[in-house]
């Protein structure tokens, strides 16, 4: 990046079904606490990118309704979408913004309102994720098919079992009973996981993040704001992404995301910072296997001991490397369009020691977030510091 980037400001609202609120209420919810978190107005705003998949529901050009019930019109010419990883390619768009000069305050916004179609249908929509010719149309697959796979073959390789994806579940659930704007806030056991509904196994329904509503949000500045502003900052120290093939037939080995490790290989070169460094960090666990993979793709972990880093407790709170201490998208909750800025927002409250009854303990305040879309098809990786 040719300019220093900070957070200066992050919202969110509360995740899960949504019913009593619009897309426009749901997205300001957001974006009003990010303002006042950074002490500014909309007329600060120079830049608005808004993230959301819009597939779903009433408003299917949801961006100018949302921008205009926010106070943003004139400042949000453009809207981003990248599956799951939305939210994060709105992020990576407006810190590039920052980074060339182009403007010194960008705000970037992630919604989607998921709830607004039946589970059989927001099923039906994530499986078209990939190839829809080849793999959605041809055999049906449907999102947690997908990741079925992956598991299978985990299981295959390397020996994961049922129950270490169980302890992703219960260790989301029990960090979402803290953070009153999780989707998800019930304990659960190994044991209930593993009696839960088979979805597509051995992806169970505990196993699975809900379908959830929500609105996160980020306001992006150049080191010249932060100084005139004397504001507190998160620096962006680096950004990564990566990308794959439409068809996952085509990818080979089947126990990684390649996309993922791309991403995370281009954000440790550019911020100079390796996986030892990373004392806390949000990874994509749409499903409990994705969680002991990003383990490994992120090099927390050797290929194929991802799930022993479960087992011993290190990824909880002031483990090796904690992970996931706001639920997760497990527990959290799964807002296509928000994932990847609430990532961004549970960083920089925990770097800023914000984080209530699960702030994990720094030394050197290096924080990651780690965001896929679809099932590899992008990936996003930011290393953030104070």
């Amino acid at each position: 990046m040719n300019k220093r980037v900070a957070v200066i400001g992050i919202g969110s609202s509360k995740f899960g079904r949504r019913n009593d609120v619009g897309i426009r209420e749901l997205t300001w919810e957001a974006v009003r606490e990010a303002l006042i978190d950074a002490g500014l107005t909309q007329k600060d705003i120079q830049l608005n990118v808004i993230g959301s998949t819009a597939y779903r529901g009433t408003e299917i050009y949801p961006a100018p309704p949302a921008s205009e019930y926010s106070g943003l019109v004139g400042k949000s010419p453009i809207r981003v979408e990248a599956a799951c990883a939305t939210g994060s390619a709105a992020a990576f768009t407006a810190i590039n913004a920052v980074a060339s000069g182009m403007a010194d305050i960008v705000l970037a916004i992630g919604f989607d309102k998921m709830t607004e179609v039946d589970t059989s249908a927001s099923l039906a929509i994530g499986g078209r994720g990939g190839n829809y010719l080849w793999e959605f149309h041809m055999y049906g697959t449907t999102f947690p098919t997908y990741y079925a796979l992956y598991a299978t073959r985990h299981m295959a390789v390397y020996g994961t079992t049922e129950e270490d994806m169980a302890l992703a579940s219960v260790k989301a659930h029990k960090y979402a009973s803290l953070n009153e704007k999780a989707h998800l806030r019930n304990k659960v056991t190994v044991e209930e996981v593993l009696k839960s509904r088979p979805i597509s196994w051995p992806i169970k329904l505990l196993d699975s993040s809900p379908i959830s509503d929500g609105s996160s949000a980020a306001i992006f500045a150049s080191e010249d704001a932060v100084r005139k502003l004397h504001a507190e900052p998160v620096w962006v120290k680096g950004i990564g992404y990566g990308s794959d093939t439409s068809s996952i037939a085509s990818r080979g080995e089947w126990t990684g995301l390649k996309a993922a490790k791309d991403a995370a290989a281009m954000a440790y070169s550019s911020s100079h910072v390796s996986p030892t460094d990373v004392e806390y960090a949000t990874v994509h666990d749409c499903f409990t296997i994705a969680e002991i993979m990003a383990y490994e793709d992120l090099g927390f972990a050797e290929k194929g001991k991802g799930a022993k880093l479960l087992r011993d407790g290190q990824t909880e709170k002031d483990g090796k490397v904690a992970v996931n201490l706001f639920g997760g998208l497990k527990a959290k909750g799964h807002p296509l369009g928000a994932t990847g800025l609430a990532m961004i927002y549970e960083v920089v409250k925990q770097l800023r020691e914000e984080a209530g009854p699960v702030q994990h303990s720094f030394k050197n305040y290096i924080g990651l977030t780690h965001n896929v879309g679809g099932t590899g098809h992008y990936a996003y990786v930011t290393v953030l510091g104070r």
